[in-house]
């Protein structure tokens, strides 16, 4: 059995809420001949709840099925100087050789971004054992920053990131990415295309047992439209809230065909619950509700009609493609799916599972909520069927986990 390290930052077990795309693939990476160890920050990412107890510098764990080193970070909330700090510590944390002197030596490292840093540890700690490094991208920086206006293309820090990252790009014997086209942005720094590889999230669908559709609603029982996921600036769902708006404009005095429920936390919750007031959309039309914990998505899907997904207009990052790990949840769940997005992939239109729409746009987003209201039932559980079956044939977790083994197995025998 081989052995692999995957540094992630933000790792999560399915206990916490949020994406858990390296415990679902290193569950299955054992049936393949590989056993993974995730390297993660104690501080859980957005919620800055801290894992560890008191003067404790780190903790190894099995999480599950799958190993865990959490390393100590200090705690933080939202974006600012405490989460760079918070970045900085975990780098600092995971290349001491006493915080990983009780894991099995690797055979192969992968580093994986969000941010660079953990990437940039990865090829460090390759280097100390002398195994080949694979760099993951999971958000391009600083393309990202740059798109969404928190960068300014030229300026020193963005120089810095671009170096960092074409550094760790052209080190790396594969360079995974969640995105379908970023070769296209990889490429032109200098990387061979074939050692670009796309490995999307996906989905466990071994979780997700009970794929029937809903049961059947009493015609007074509004639809219930479901999203869960970050409330930040990327998910536009300000935009959303004003579509609901909308569809309450074009109904009678009392008449509530549909209720939008968000699940989730993120630093934009609050203007959006301030935002829904001023609209007039009470609880009847749009509930506000806590983030849940992976494990529990599944039981709450199955509570949903349909799902909604929506990103801002950023023609620039989604070139590249998207990725997300809500999106391939609500497939699962074989629930049909509204998406409002212009990126350069689609899984929802793909698979005929739903309904897309322009991004930034509430009236396109609202009438397709009343073509979901329109379609009879069956219609509906047609669409959603058609999402699962893609998920079946395409993002199951244990296709990808087969295929990640593969291209590690490549590696090895390329260094052999």
């Amino acid at each position: 059995m081989r052995h692999v390290w995957i540094l992630n930052h933000y790792a999560k077990h399915p206990d916490a809420a949020g994406g858990a795309r390296h415990y679902q693939l290193a569950k299955h990476l054992p049936a393949h001949g590989w056993h993974a160890t995730l390297i993660a920050s104690s501080v859980d990412h957005p919620s800055g709840e801290q894992r560890l107890e008191r003067g404790e510098p780190w903790r190894l764990e099995e999480c599950g099925e799958v190993r865990f080193l959490w390393l100590r970070t200090s705690s933080y909330r939202g974006n600012g100087g405490g989460r760079m700090k918070n970045m900085l510590e975990y780098a600092w944390q995971a290349v001491r050789p006493s915080r990983l002197a009780g894991l099995e030596r690797p055979d192969l490292i992968v580093g994986s971004s969000v941010h660079p840093f953990a990437a940039l540890v990865g090829w460090w700690l390759a280097r100390r054992h002398r195994v080949p490094f694979v760099f993951e991208v999971r958000d391009l920086w600083p393309q990202t920053l740059i798109d969404m206006g928190r960068l300014r293309e030229g300026a020193a820090m963005t120089r810095a990131l671009r170096w960092l990252e074409t550094f760790l790009y052209r080190r790396a014997r594969r360079v995974l990415t969640l995105l379908p086209r970023a070769v296209d942005y990889i490429a032109p720094l200098g990387v061979p295309e074939e050692r670009v590889v796309w490995l999307s999230n996906g989905v466990d669908l071994a979780e997700f047992p009970d794929a029937s559709p809903p049961a059947p609603r009493p015609p007074e029982m509004p639809l219930s439209l479901m999203y869960f996921g970050s409330h930040g600036e990327a998910n536009d769902l300000g935009d959303l809230l004003e579509a609901m708006a909308i569809v309450k404009q074009g109904r009678r005095e009392g008449e509530v065909p549909v209720q939008l429920r968000l699940i989730g936390d993120g630093p934009a919750k609050q203007e959006l619950m301030r935002q829904a007031n001023r609209l007039g959309l009470d609880g009847r039309w749009v509930r506000f509700e806590p983030p849940v914990s992976k494990r529990e998505i599944p039981a709450l899907a199955r509570e949903a009609d349909a799902f909604v997904i929506t990103v801002r207009d950023l023609p620039k990052l989604y070139r590249f493609g998207i990725s997300m790990n809500k999106l391939f949840d609500y497939m699962a769940a074989a629930r049909p799916v509204i998406i409002a997005s212009a990126a350069v992939n689609d899984p929802v239109a793909e698979a005929g599972a739903g309904i897309t729409v322009p991004p930034e746009d509430p009236q396109a987003l609202a009438e397709a909520i009343e073509r979901l209201l329109a379609l009879p039932p069956q219609e509906r559980a047609r669409m959603g069927q058609a999402g699962r079956t893609h998920m079946e044939a395409v993002y199951d977790y244990r296709i990808l986990a087969e295929r990640l083994a593969g291209i590690m197995n490549d590696i090895m025998d390329e260094k052999q």
